[in-house]
């Protein structure tokens, strides 16, 4: 038998590498990006065309490289930062590994262009599939120029597996934040198919997180700084209003590497304990600076998850860093003991006390509660209906309760069955046409069947019906979309302005009349006719928040995370009043639903009560 394994030829080699570090055009322009702060570039520009598919090009003012090096740069395993062992313990720098742009090289088609200041000419080298095509002397200013054109070219199981632009776009502005807000000393731009996305001066780390993460942030920063033997904590984190339903704007860095680390998130949501919803997320921007030796990047191809030496002292020092800034800051609840000064100015504080004020005063009942014995709860009962106009909640209460005994006696007298169940799904109505609705606690309603009772839990049924009529205008079923008068134009920050332009088709389906107006900005013609006027840029900024939420949960389709966020936002909530009118009109809404007894997540949406079950309670 003749022998069998060999040795595989470097350019399918390098593709196979590749796998790992170039997973799509973003990886390539995280490894370009970081390659340019290693080479000690002052202004870094980012020029995308096609959402990285066609081209992808860094241009930096770094030190640039020999024709030697440029050369040798394309080799696999080929670095200027590690030269022994010792030094993979020592890694400050973004670049190490050698691996990025042999693997670059070998599933795109590659031009650079590199000169030193030292130097009087630079050199141009053209590579495609890991093979040098070209490589000569040329004209070129200080600095690094590469270009990548065509990625996954040779390729083509790969390249149909991208998604479509604006997803690719997405993720490139997330690898180009990441990046620019660990450098705010450098100049940062991009430039998407010609038009410019982000110019970022060089400034402070507030100044950079301003600019990126947009000009509200800019009074809601509380500075977290603290300084210790073992590492240091710096950056800035959220008020408690900055929180939001998804996990976006946090940002972790580690030695000015971006990382990503539930351990740590759990640490900062336990800073927030008490100031921020169960559902909501903390906003932050921290910095660990600490020695190399007590980390290990080298344990995942994309450098995005370290390991500590010892984790829990991390944890611990990020987690009391934030709750010292937060007090600090007073955002943590305080009792303000000051006096204002407006109260001096009341007549109650100016006018003396008169001997005939005094008497008035002791004589009232408010008086006696609280200087006589057993007087704190009394009240006189000719006095009582003095308080009528008083609305007690504990009196609301009770006028439910005597309604909804009211509605199981006349259950009672219905014939009789068993138990407590869910309907069975598909069915008509089962409520009594002319029997009264009852809303308890604004979040139930209760109905009256033939042999019993049904409690409706009036969001998850809204969330049903909102489910199923944007199901129905994805299939061809038009939503109703009422046209602003005056259309509204809405600024967003770049990465919601290729979230958005991403979302716009399915939008459109569902109601939405929202058209691109220039650098991340979009006119509102019109919105589905239950979304007021007025409330147009609240109601697309919380359907994106929404999204976002969704979108690390893959089984769902990018359609189907826009119903899911819009039925999210646009349900009746726990909590609100509703008229005898639209409790009949969400009821009847309800069994018109193919599936009208849970929501799309699975949640019931009633309960049936019947009479045995009942009369059972109570030993009859």
């Amino acid at each position: 038998m003749p022998d069998i394994i060999q040795l595989l030829p470097d350019n399918i080699a390098n593709q196979i590498a590749a796998g790992e570090v170039i997973q799509r055009p973003a990886s390539a322009v995280k490894e370009l990006l970081e390659n340019a702060v290693d080479a000690g570039a002052t202004e870094i520009k980012l020029f995308i065309n096609d959402a990285g598919k066609s081209l992808i090009q860094v241009i930096d003012n770094g030190k640039g490289m020999s024709d030697t090096d440029a050369r040798m740069a394309f080799e696999r395993h080929a670095t200027s930062k590690i030269s022994n062992i010792e030094d993979l313990f020592r890694i400050k720098t973004m670049g190490f590994r050698g691996e990025a742009l042999a693997s670059i090289a070998a599933v795109a088609q590659v031009a650079l262009k590199t000169k030193r200041a030292e130097d009087e000419t630079g050199t141009f080298i053209e590579i495609e599939n890991s093979k040098v095509l070209r490589q000569e002397p040329i004209a070129s200013a200080n600095g690094t120029s590469i270009a990548m054109k065509n990625v996954f070219f040779n390729v083509p199981a790969r390249r149909n597996f991208l998604k479509s632009n604006a997803a690719e776009m997405r993720h490139i502005v997330d690898e180009f934040i990441r990046v620019a807000m660990a450098f705010p000393e450098v100049l940062f731009s991009l430039t998407s198919n010609g038009q410019q996305v982000f110019y970022l001066e060089r400034g402070s780390l507030k100044q950079r997180i301003v600019q990126l993460l947009g000009a509200n942030y800019n009074a809601r920063l509380v500075t977290v700084q603290e300084k210790t033997d073992y590492l240091n904590i710096y950056g800035f984190i959220g008020k408690p209003e900055t929180a939001k339903k998804t996990r976006g704007d946090q940002y972790f860095f580690v030695n000015n590497r971006f990382i990503k680390s539930g351990y740590l998130n759990h640490a900062v949501s336990g800073a927030y304990h008490d100031l921020l919803a169960p559902d909501s997320f903390a906003t932050y921007v921290l910095f660990i600076d600490l020695d190399p030796a007590q980390i290990d990047i080298n344990v995942h191809p994309t450098k995005q998850e370290i390991k500590f030496e010892d984790e829990k002292i991390v944890y611990a020092f990020v987690q009391a860093a934030i709750k010292h800034a937060l007090a600090q800051f007073s955002i943590t609840p305080t009792l303000e003991f000051d006096l204002d000064p407006t109260i001096q100015q009341l007549d109650a504080v100016n006018k003396p006390f008169t001997t005939d004020k005094q008497q008035a005063a002791t004589a009232s009942d408010i008086f006696k509660n609280f200087t006589q014995k057993h007087q704190a709860h009394f009240t006189e009962a000719d006095k009582k209906n003095a308080f009528q106009h008083w609305r007690n909640p504990a009196e609301n209460k009770a006028d439910e309760e005597r309604q909804f005994s009211s509605l199981l006696d006349q259950v009672r007298k219905e014939e009789n069955t068993d138990t407590l169940h869910f309907a069975p799904a598909g069915t008509s109505s089962p409520v009594l046409p002319d029997s009264p609705l009852l809303q308890l606690h604004s979040s139930f309603i209760v109905a009256t069947l033939r042999n019993g009772f049904m409690v409706i839990y009036q969001q998850h049924a809204h969330e049903r019906i909102l489910y199923e009529q944007f199901i129905a205008a994805t299939e061809g079923k038009p939503m109703a979309t009422q046209r602003s008068l005056f259309p509204v134009t809405l600024q967003f920050t770049p990465q919601d302005a290729v979230l958005l332009q991403e979302l716009l088709p399915d939008l459109q389906l569902l109601g939405f009349l929202i058209e691109s107006f220039g650098a991340n900005s979009f006119v509102i013609q019109g919105t589905p006719a239950d979304v007021l006027q007025g409330n147009e840029k609240a109601a697309i900024e919380n359907l994106l928040e929404q999204f976002k939420h969704y979108s690390s949960d893959v089984k769902f389709s990018s359609r189907e995370k826009v119903i899911r966020s819009l039925v999210m936002q646009q349900s009746i909530k726990a909590g609100q009043r509703l008229t005898e009118k639209e409790m009949k009109i969400l009821v009847s809404n309800l069994f018109e639903c193919r599936q009208p007894n849970a929501t799309a997540s699975g949640h019931p949406t009633y309960a049936v009560f019947e009479n045995d079950y009942l009369f059972k309670l109570f030993g009859k």
